[in-house]
């Protein structure tokens, strides 16, 4: 069916169109034209006035609705997926946190069969861990970080073919063999959980360390020790050049500030959002079980306010929050769709409102929630409050 949504302000790679619409014909965008005339025999979608613009990819995210993606069974995974769905993730890279080789085998085996199926969100696999730097990794890792073994990594992507990214500690021994391998596989290395400093985050990315997850969390800044001064990893990562980071802009993890430094320094090109959401994101009136943890401000918490414990944010609230620091709304929505597109090696077919790209549509209000959403031009359940 060929639908045409009209009378809304587009964001195209080439910036903001106040009048034209989009045409989509089954699960491609077939224009995207400066006429807002209604085609005859199409479907016409009025919106209103808001804002058109790519479907968000998502590639850092635990958990959602509840779920959890380390439970790796299919259930949990369709749960998590669809309640990102339902705030613009119209593309995923399920985040598999610090777990067992053997965990890690089911996860992968789920996500093949999810990227088979028909207009799949699902794009790949993202695995944080187990190769972290113990010190670094925190309560969410405790127990659950180890050395990194060049025997049962390669074992592994000898035989997986959805793993499309893998963060680790550039610090451990052998972990920057494991760069080498997984660039030479062609899957996105980054840096996490770290404490390395300008000589080691040098030799990081000249090993294919090439991104940096969570920047500023995990992650020491500039410090002394003793009477002197060091940089920390995150102005080794500013002063690389070619090297991208990722904000967790949930408003919570860092401040609107920051948020702006690492906009300016490192620019749209180079820079993306993710949620990192736990199981807590989009979950509302799911009971927390956990008595270590408690949801606060917006955030999850340890029980005791020690630290946070991870975000509960989803893709929508990266892109108001960003406007609400003061970044203009074709940056954010950039940081959200095509950056991250092109980190993950999927632009030639996600990311921005083109020709020939997949139909991944969001019509977001005045207030940037979402209104109504398509992915692969299938209309995302729980999402046409617009009509």
């Amino acid at each position: 069916m060929l639908t045409q949504i009209i009378n809304g302000k587009i964001y195209t790679p080439q910036g903001w169109l106040d009048e034209g619409s989009v045409l989509m014909r089954d699960n491609k965008i077939l224009e995207v034209t400066n006429c807002d005339l209604a085609l005859i025999g199409a479907k016409l979608i009025d919106a209103k006035g808001m804002y058109i613009v790519p479907g968000f990819v998502c590639m850092h995210a635990h958990g959602g609705g509840g779920r959890d993606f380390t439970e790796c069974t299919e259930a949990a995974f369709r749960t998590a997926i669809k309640a990102h769905q339902k705030h613009g993730a119209t593309s995923i890279f399920p985040t598999l946190s610090s777990s067992p080789f053997s965990d890690i085998r089911k996860a992968v085996d789920i996500c093949e069969q999810l990227m088979a199926e028909k207009d799949s969100p699902v794009l790949g696999l993202h695995v944080e861990g187990p190769y972290l730097n113990a010190k670094m990794a925190g309560e969410q890792f405790a127990g659950k970080v180890k050395g990194v073994d060049k025997e049962e990594y390669t074992s592994l992507l000898e035989s997986a073919n959805c793993i499309k990214r893998w963060d680790a500690s550039p610090e451990l021994p052998g972990a920057l063999d494991f760069a080498r391998y997984l660039k030479s596989k062609g899957i996105l290395a980054a840096v996490s959980h770290t404490e390395a400093e300008y000589d080691g985050i040098k030799e990081a990315f000249e090993a294919g360390f090439t991104h940096a997850a969570h920047f500023y969390n995990a992650m020491p800044g500039f410090h002394k020790r003793r009477e002197y001064k060091y940089e920390g990893t995150v102005e080794s990562v500013y002063l690389m050049d070619g090297m991208t980071i990722e904000l967790i802009a949930d408003g919570i993890h860092l401040p609107s500030t920051i948020l702006r430094l690492a906009y300016k320094l490192k620019g749209v090109d180079n820079t993306c959002l993710v949620t990192d959401a736990l199981a807590y994101a989009a979950a509302d009136g799911v009971e927390i079980k956990d008595p270590n943890v408690i949801i606060e401000d917006g955030v999850c918490k340890m029980a005791d306010r020690s630290s946070l414990a991870g975000s509960i944010a989803t893709m929508d609230v990266l892109v108001r929050t960003m406007v609400k620091a003061g970044i203009p709304l074709g940056d954010a929505v950039r940081m959200v769709s095509e950056t991250p597109a092109r980190i993950m090696g999927v632009e030639e077919s996600k990311g921005s409102l083109q020709k020939d790209k997949d139909a991944d549509i969001l019509i977001l209000d005045r207030d940037l929630n979402i209104r109504a959403a398509w992915a692969m031009g299938n209309l995302v359940e729980g999402t046409n409050t617009l009509f």
